[in-house]
């Protein structure tokens, strides 16, 4: 089968084909004697977690001490939890100066 590649190097590929390999989002790509090599890899979100947390090196237990202190750090009264760390609104208590009488101009008389 042809399959054209674009100006911005993508390239569609024959749906008889993408059928073929079954239901896949992404291709492992290689070039290998001058042949480019798709191979359909079927992500896993779970998998792709668990390796961040084993690159990361942490274990069961330090996810679980983790969610148990942003519990409890969780706001437990209605304040929304975007103010929970705002300082005290300061208030300007003095009294308003008083304003000044201003004369109004009378309207001449038709």
């Amino acid at each position: 089968m042809l399959a054209k590649i674009t100006a911005k190097n993508q390239l569609t590929l024959p749906k008889s084909l993408t059928q073929a390999v079954g239901a896949t989002e992404y291709f492992d790509v290689e070039a290998r004697g001058g042949q480019l090599i798709l191979t359909p890899v079927r992500i896993q979100r779970g998998d792709a977690v668990r390796a961040k947390l084993a690159e990361l090196d942490l274990s069961e237990d330090d996810l679980a001490a983790a969610v148990a202190w942003a519990r409890a750090s969780a706001p437990t009264s209605d304040v929304p939890a975007a103010m929970v760390n705002e300082p005290a609104a300061v208030y300007d208590t003095r009294p308003d100066k008083p304003k000044e009488a201003v004369a109004k101009k009378a309207k001449p008389k038709a």
